[in-house]
C-alpha cells in the first residue's frame, strides 16, 4: 500500500513561484548583513563602553572553537534530514511523520548539545549560579515559598533569587522542584526534561498548520522545523520547554476551533489550561493570547472561547490561592530588571540587534520564507476578508501574527539580549514560513539551516 498522502496538492503553493528565487537569496543576504552589522557594531560598542554584557554580540556567547562527542553525530543527523527529510515528509503517513519529526528533532538537539559534552552541554546547564536548580532546597515548604516569592526578587533583598528564578513566575522553578520530588533531581534529568518536552513543540506547530492551512503545507514545513538553528538553545535552556507548552496551547485550541479532534470541548479546556500554565512559566508569554485569538479568527469561530477561558483560570486561581500575586511580582521584576544588566544595556542597539539574534536562530531558510510571507500578505488579507483564503495565505497570517508578537516583545524594552533563547516560543511559528519556498533548492536551504547551527555550536560557547 502506498503511504503517500493522496490528498496533498501536487503543485507548489502559489506564493512559491520559481521567479522569486533570487529575491529569496537577497532576503537571506539582508539577514546576513544584519547579523554582521550587529556583530561589528556590538563589538565597537562593547570595546568603547562595555555596556552590552555579552562577549560575542549580538549573541550571549564567547568565542570558543571546540569539538565534542556531538561533532560526529550532529553532521550525520543533518545529512540524513537533508537527504531524506523532504521525501519522507511527503510519503510517510501523518502519524508516522509526527513520530519521525520528533525523533529527528531529539537527535538533532541532543547531538548539538553534546558538541559541548554531556556535563557542560546538558547536565550542567541548569545548575549554574543563575539557574533554577540552585534553589531547589529552598522549596521544602512550597506554600511558604510561593507566599514570599516576590520578597526575594530584588537584588538587595535578603536571599534574593538567582537571575532566572527572579525573572520568571514560580511555575518555572516549581517544575524542577516537582521533578526533584519525583526522584528526577539534578541537572541531567532537568536537561533531558527540557529537551524531551521542547522537541514536542514542533509537533504542536505541525498539528496547528495541518488544521489551519492543510496537510501539504505542514509536510513541507517539517524538515525545516527539525533543522532550525534554534535547536542550539532548545538544548541548553528551559525556554524550549516553555515554547512547547505555549505551542500545545495553540494546537489544542486549533483542533477545538476546526473540530478536527474527537472532543473539541476537552481540547478547548486543555488549551486554556496550558495557556494559564505558560503565563506562570514566563511573564512575556502572556502575548501568546494574541496567537490564540488569531487561530479563532482563521477558523472563523468563537465556539471554543468559553471553555478555553474557563481552563485559563485554573492555574492562576491555584497560584493566587497559594499566595502568589502575578501582577505584583511582575512589577517587582521590572525593578529587578533595571537593577541588573537590563538597566544598562542600550535600547537603541538591542532594539535591532535582537532581530539579528532572531535571524541566527530561525536560519536563512526562514528569513527567505518570511520574504515570501510579506510578498503574499496583501493577498492573504483579501482572502481572509472574503472567507476564501488559500492554504499559503493562512500560513502567512499565522506567521505574521507571531512576528508581531516578537516585535512587541522587542519594542517593550524588556527583551535586551539573550533573545536567541528567550524568544523561542515566538520563533517556532516563524520557521514554518520556509514551507513557502519552492521545491527547487529545498535541500540547499536545509543545508544552510544546518550549517548555521553547526557553526554556532562549534565556534561559540553559548550562554545559559
Amino acid at each position: 500500500m502506498k503511504t503517500e498522502d493522496r490528498t496533498a496538492p501536487r503543485t507548489e503553493p502559489t506564493t512559491t513561484a520559481r521567479s522569486g528565487h533570487r529575491w529569496d537569496l537577497a532576503a537571506a543576504g539582508v539577514g546576513v548583513a544584519l547579523v554582521v552589522a550587529a556583530a561589528l557594531g556590538g563589538r565597537a560598542v562593547e570595546d568603547y563602553a562595555q555596556r552590552l554584557y555579552v562577549h560575542w554580540p549580538p549573541l550571549l556567547a564567547s568565542w570558543y572553537p571546540h569539538t565534542g562527542p556531538g561533532t560526529v553525530a550532529a553532521p550525520v543527523v543533518a545529512v540524513a534530514v537533508i537527504a531524506y527529510g523532504p521525501l519522507l515528509a511527503r510519503r510517510l503517513r501523518w502519524h508516522a511523520l509526527l513520530l519521525a519529526t520528533y525523533a529527528a528533532s531529539l537527535a538533532w538537539v541532543f547531538s548539538l548539545a553534546l558538541i559541548d559534552g554531556w556535563g557542560r552541554g546538558i547536565a550542567g546547564r541548569l545548575t549554574t549560579k543563575h539557574e533554577y536548580l540552585r534553589v531547589i532546597d529552598r522549596f521544602t515548604d512550597i506554600g511558604a515559598s510561593l507566599r514570599t516569592f516576590d520578597e526575594h526578587i530584588l537584588l538587595g533583598a535578603p536571599g534574593n533569587w538567582p537571575a532566572h528564578v527572579a525573572g520568571h513566575p514560580p511555575g518555572a522553578t516549581l517544575t524542577f522542584v516537582l521533578l526533584d520530588r519525583a526522584g528526577l533531581g539534578g541537572g541531567a534529568w532537568a536537561g533531558v526534561w527540557c529537551i524531551l518536552t521542547g522537541a514536542s513543540g514542533l509537533l504542536a506547530v505541525l498539528v496547528t498548520i495541518r488544521a489551519l492551512a492543510g496537510e501539504h503545507i505542514a509536510r513541507r514545513a517539517a524538515p525545516f522545523l527539525v533543522l532550525a538553528p534554534v535547536a542550539v538553545w532548545a538544548g541548553t535552556s528551559a525556554d524550549g520547554y516553555f515554547a512547547a507548552v505555549a505551542a500545545w496551547s495553540v494546537a489544542l485550541l486549533t483542533l477545538a476551533a476546526t473540530r478536527t479532534v474527537r472532543s473539541p470541548a476537552t481540547a478547548a479546556f486543555g488549551a486554556g489550561l496550558l495557556y494559564g500554565l505558560v503565563c506562570y512559566l514566563s511573564y512575556g508569554l502572556v502575548l501568546i493570547a494574541l496567537l490564540l485569538l488569531a487561530v479563532l479568527v482563521l477558523a472563523r469561530t468563537a465556539r471554543p472561547l468559553p471553555l478555553a477561558l474557563l481552563g485559563a483560570l485554573v492555574v492562576p486561581a491555584a497560584f493566587t490561592a497559594a499566595g502568589f500575586n502575578w501582577w505584583d511580582a511582575y512589577h517587582v521584576l521590572v525593578e529587578r530588571y533595571h537593577q541588573g544588566a537590563g538597566g544598562f544595556r542600550p535600547y537603541w542597539y538591542w532594539v535591532w540587534a535582537n532581530l539579528a539574534c532572531t535571524v541566527i536562530a530561525v536560519g536563512p531558510a526562514a528569513v527567505a520564507g518570511l520574504r515570501r510571507t510579506f510578498a503574499g500578505a496583501p493577498g492573504a488579507v483579501r482572502g481572509l476578508r472574503g472567507g476564501e483564503a488559500s492554504a499559503p495565505d493562512r500560513l502567512a497570517s499565522l506567521v505574521l501574527v507571531a512576528l508581531l508578537l516578537l516585535l512587541a516583545a522587542d519594542l517593550s524594552g524588556m527583551s535586551k539580549a539573550e533573545t536567541e533563547r528567550i524568544w523561542q516560543p515566538f520563533m517556532l511559528w516563524l520557521i514554518p514560513a520556509a514551507a513557502l519556498l519552492p521545491d527547487r533548492g529545498r535541500r540547499g536551504w536545509l543545508a544552510a539551516q544546518a550549517v548555521v547551527a553547526l557553526a554556532v555550536n562549534h565556534l561559540l560557547w553559548t550562554g545559559w
